[in-house]
């Protein structure tokens, strides 16, 4: 099989949004207006320093849609760094999802301000942006007295800010919709942090993986293990079809290698022990090419490279994203050392026992990564660090108003089953209400059901979306699947988000039935199936 590019594989810089607007300003000054029309702009910043922007259409009717962005790296990335190299830290606001200008064609035309502020710090801050939000809220409504509604949105990171802010402070916001929502600090860096430290035991022991230094030190440590893992991540592509394990590998990868065990069961079985989708951008674990390996590559094969395309992004997410947690905790956070990663996979070693190349392979590659081989030691974690990291907020899955969910069910990067998490929390919560509407009706004798308050929208792969040249090559040049990669929406799904808080906003209720059935089909690539159910992280079968 022909060797895939990996540049073509890696969609880490999704984690750094596009930018709309630059603010030039003051802190806790009133907003600089330019009095223009249709659409006035506002800069300014909050007292913590974080700048934003507002822009107010001429017809504006009282509702202001409010946008938190998602993570930005906290430090730049120097060019040497391969992929994702040149990046400088930014805190341009950006009042709507990537700037898309459909999105703010939408609310403009119904007569919706937007803002968005580019918070004081960057990397793992929902503490301070949930802040800088509630003090954005009270200016805006200052400097335009008009206002009585707030709906708010956000993605990734921002969709754990929007939470945030709907759960402490439910009577600032009318109606919020987290989307590709990242799942807690903890949970989101142990999914993360798994894979690293199953590439650092079998494929290269000289990352560090966490752990890193205080100040400059940490930092340069990070970008040589960023370099480490994606040259890694570039011999395990070579390795899936030409069977080699890299040259790097550990003692114990070299063991397993000598015994057989192919490189791209290994990749594999790091990608399910972790909870990474086995869906990914390029390869859907479906689809063969004509020939003699059509029905072998998607059963041996596509899993593999899925892991190779989703794992670069967790890696990278885990090397990046620990390091900024480790400099706020002041300390190791990411602890394996009682892990089970065999009873992680009990289901998945069933229903990839091919690709795993069955259970001896398994037990072998299971017993490589159990705590009783000190050729795999495990992470240990600094426990006042823990408790610091812990400390951070952290989202209960509380429902307090209409809330619209959106995700892809093969995100590599907030998987799907964070946005599960808050689905089946909402569904003992609506039981619970419903229980207490019944108790309250045996007495009033006059039964009020509660109003649902949770829409959840699954950004959906196609039936079968890999391709081939007619060397039988998988394609990987052609633009991501619709719900793979991080944050991969359409305008076409962001707006049907916005009408949704729209509606939720002005009448208190939901779209349903079959207009909402509707919407979502116009709108493509989405589902409201009650019947789906994403694995929630990893992490909670393990607590």
């Amino acid at each position: 099989m022909k060797k895939v590019r990996i540049l073509s594989l890696l969609s880490v810089t999704a984690l750094v949004t596009t930018v709309l607007v630059s603010v030039p300003v003051a802190a806790n000054a009133a907003p600089a207006c330019d009095g223009k029309s249709p659409i006035q702009s506002c800069v300014g910043a909050t007292s913590d320093g974080a700048p934003y922007a507002m822009q107010v259409p001429a017809n504006f009717n009282g509702t202001v849609a409010l946008y938190s962005h998602g993570y930005r790296y906290n430090v730049d990335i120097p060019a040497a760094i391969p992929l994702i190299g040149g990046y400088k830290v930014t805190n341009t606001p950006e009042p709507v999802p990537g700037g898309n200008a459909d999105v703010a064609k939408y609310l403009f035309s119904q007569g919706i301000a937007i803002v968005g502020s580019g918070f004081a710090r960057q990397g793992w801050n929902p503490d301070s942006a949930i802040k800088t939000n509630v003090e954005l809220i009270d200016t805006f409504k200052k400097q335009f007295p008009k206002t009585t509604k707030v709906i708010a949105w956000g993605s990734s990171l921002g969709g754990v800010i929007t939470q945030g802010l709907a759960e402490k402070y439910p009577n600032l916001v009318s109606a919020v919709a987290p989307m590709c929502m990242a799942d807690n600090v903890e949970p989101e860096l142990t999914m993360a942090g798994d894979f690293l430290w199953g590439i650092k035991v079998l494929f290269d022991p000289t990352i560090k993986a966490g752990n890193y230094s205080a100040g400059a030190a940490g930092v340069a440590e990070s970008y040589a293990d960023l370099g480490k893992v994606f040259t890694v991540m570039g011999k395990l592509q070579g390795g899936i079809s030409s069977g080699a394990w890299p040259d790097t590998s550990s003692a114990t990868g070299k063991s397993l290698a000598a015994a057989g065990v192919p490189v791209r069961s290994a990749l594999l079985l790091l990608g399910l022990m972790s909870g990474l989708p086995t869906q990914s951008a390029h390869f859907d674990s479906i689809s063969g090419p004509d020939g003699a390996l059509k029905l072998s590559f998607p059963l041996a094969v596509s899993p593999a490279l899925a892991i190779l395309e989703n794992g670069t992004n967790a890696a990278a997410l885990a090397i990046l994203a620990t390091q900024d947690v480790e400099m706020q905790a002041g300390g190791a956070i990411f602890d394996n050392t009682k892990t089970d990663y065999a009873a992680r996979v009990d289901a998945e070693r069933v229903i990839f026992n091919a690709a795993l190349s069955g259970n001896t392979v398994i037990d072998a590659m299971l017993g490589a990564l159990s705590a009783a081989n000190p050729g795999a030691p495990r992470a240990v974690a600094n426990p006042a660090a823990v408790a610091k990291m812990r400390a951070l907020h952290t989202n209960t899955g509380k429902i307090n108003v209409p809330t619209v969910l959106m995700v892809g069910v093969a995100d590599p990067i907030t998987p799907a089953g964070a946005s599960q998490r808050l689905v089946d929390l909402y569904a003992a919560q609506y039981a619970a209400e419903k229980a207490a509407a019944f108790k309250a009706y045996q007495t009033t004798r006059d039964y009020k059901s509660p109003t649902n308050k949770l829409l959840m929208l699954w950004n959906r792969t196609p039936s079968s979306y890999t391709t081939f040249a007619s060397t039988g090559a998988p394609i990987t040049t052609t633009p991501a699947a619709q719900g793979t990669n991080h944050c991969n929406f359409t305008s076409a799904q962001l707006v049907l988000v916005a009408k949704s808080l729209v509606q939720a906003s002005s009448t208190g209720k939901l779209p349903s039935g079959g207009a909402l059935n509707t919407a979502v089909r116009k709108a493509g690539n989405l589902s409201v199936d009650k019947g789906f159910s994403a694995p929630l992280l990893k992490y909670y079968g393990d607590n």
